[in-house]
C-alpha cells in the first residue's frame, strides 16, 4: 500500500478520534452546543461554570478513558493476530481479561470496593498479573515456546479464571447490591471514570503500545513462521515473551478501568488492515487510534440510546462485534474448505 495512502488513512482515523471526543463532550443529560464545548476546552474560565464542570470533571475524563482502553484493546488484538497467525485472535485469548475480571469480582464481593475507589482497578490489575505470571510459568520464559503452547495455556487459564468468577457470582447474587455491582462491572462500562483512572491507565497503555511498535518489524517476519523469522535475525522466543507481557499489561489495565469489554481487539484490526495494509509499523498505530475512536463512539451510544438510562458498554460492543465475528468464522471456514 502506498505510503501517501497510509498517511491519509492515519490522518482520517486520528481526526475521527478527536471528533468523537469532542462529540462526547457535547452529548449527555445536559446537551452543550458544539461551539460552547470547543470554547470550554480551550478556555475553561471563559465558559459558564456548570459547562466547565460537566466537561472537565465528567465527560472529558470518561472520553479519554474510553479512548485509551479502546486503543489498548485494538493494538493488542492487532499484535496477537500476527503472533498467533490467527485472524480470530484477540486480547481475551491469553486469559488475561478473565484474570482481571476475577480479581475485580473478588474485590467487589469482599467489600473492598466500598472502602476505596481504586480497589476494583487494583484487584483487576493483580488478577491480570497473576494470569500473566502463570502463562509465563506454563509456557516457559527460558525454554522453547511457540504460539500454540501460549494459546493452549491461555485458554486453560481463561477457563480457570472464568470458573472462579462464576463461583464468586453465585455467592454474590445472594446479596442484591453486591450481585448488581458484580454484574454491572462484568458487562463493562465507563460511568464514573475520573482523571485518576486516566492517569492510572496512561503509562501502562502507552508504554505497552511503544513496546508493540518496537517489535513491528519482528511481527512482520513472524507472520512467515518462526524458522523464517529466525533466518532474518529475529529471536521468536524473546519477541513472543515481550509481546505477551506487553499485551497482558495493556489488557489488564483496560479491564481494570473499563470492565469486561469484548470484540474491540477483534473487529478494529481487521478494519485497520484494510485501510493501511498489513505492515505492523503502520497497522498498530491505526489499530490504536481506530480502537480509541470506536470505543468513544460506542460509549456515546451506550449513554444516549435509552437516555437518561445507560446501556452497558460491553453490551454495545457485543451487539456491533458479534455479527462481525460470525462473518469472520464463516469466511475462515469457507477458506479452509477450498
Amino acid at each position: 500500500m502506498k505510503r501517501s495512502h497510509s498517511r491519509v488513512a492515519h490522518g482520517l482515523v486520528v481526526a475521527a478520534g478527536l471528533l468523537s471526543i469532542l462529540i462526547a463532550a457535547c452529548v449527555g443529560a445536559a446537551r452543550i452546543p458544539l461551539t460552547h464545548a470547543v470554547l470550554t476546552l480551550l478556555h475553561p474560565s471563559a465558559s459558564p461554570r456548570w459547562e466547565a464542570l460537566v466537561i472537565w470533571r465528567v465527560r472529558l475524563p470518561r472520553a479519554l478513558a474510553a479512548y485509551l482502553v479502546g486503543g489498548a484493546l485494538a493494538a493488542s488484538g492487532g499484535a496477537l493476530q500476527a503472533l498467533f497467525r490467527n485472524a480470530l485472535a484477540e486480547p481475551g485469548v491469553l486469559g488475561v481479561s478473565n484474570g482481571a475480571a476475577l480479581g475485580a469480582v473478588l474485590a467487589i464481593f469482599g467489600g473492598l470496593a466500598a472502602r476505596s475507589p481504586i480497589a476494583v482497578p487494583a484487584a483487576a490489575c493483580l488478577g491480570s498479573v497473576a494470569v500473566t505470571l502463570g502463562l509465563v510459568a506454563l509456557t516457559g520464559a527460558r525454554r522453547a515456546s511457540n504460539s500454540q503452547s501460549l494459546l493452549l495455556a491461555g485458554l486453560a487459564l481463561a477457563n480457570l479464571a472464568a470458573a472462579g468468577t462464576t463461583l464468586t457470582i453465585s455467592f454474590a447474587l445472594a446479596n442484591y447490591d453486591v450481585g448488581r455491582q458484580v454484574l454491572a462491572w462484568l458487562l463493562g462500562g465507563l460511568d464514573g471514570r475520573t482523571w485518576n483512572h486516566v492517569a492510572m491507565a496512561s503509562a501502562p497503555i502507552l508504554g505497552g503500545t511503544a513496546v508493540l511498535l518496537g517489535h513491528a518489524s519482528s511481527l512482520d517476519a513472524m507472520l512467515m513462521g518462526d524458522v523464517t523469522a529466525a533466518a532474518v535475525g529475529v529471536n521468536p522466543r524473546r519477541v513472543r515473551l515481550h509481546l505477551v507481557l506487553a499485551t497482558a499489561a495493556m489488557t489488564g489495565i483496560s479491564v481494570a478501568v473499563g470492565g469486561a469489554i469484548g470484540f474491540v481487539g477483534l473487529l478494529v484490526p481487521h478494519v485497520a488492515r484494510r485501510m493501511v495494509g498489513a505492515h505492523h509499523a503502520e497497522l498498530l498505530p491505526a489499530c490504536f487510534f481506530g480502537g480509541g475512536a470506536f470505543l468513544v463512539v460506542a460509549d456515546i451510544l451506550a449513554r444516549t440510546v435509552i437516555a437518561p438510562e445507560e446501556l452497558r458498554l460491553g453490551v454495545v460492543t457485543a451487539v456491533i462485534g458479534s455479527p462481525f465475528f460470525l462473518f469472520l468464522v464463516m469466511r475462515t471456514h469457507q477458506a479452509a474448505e477450498r
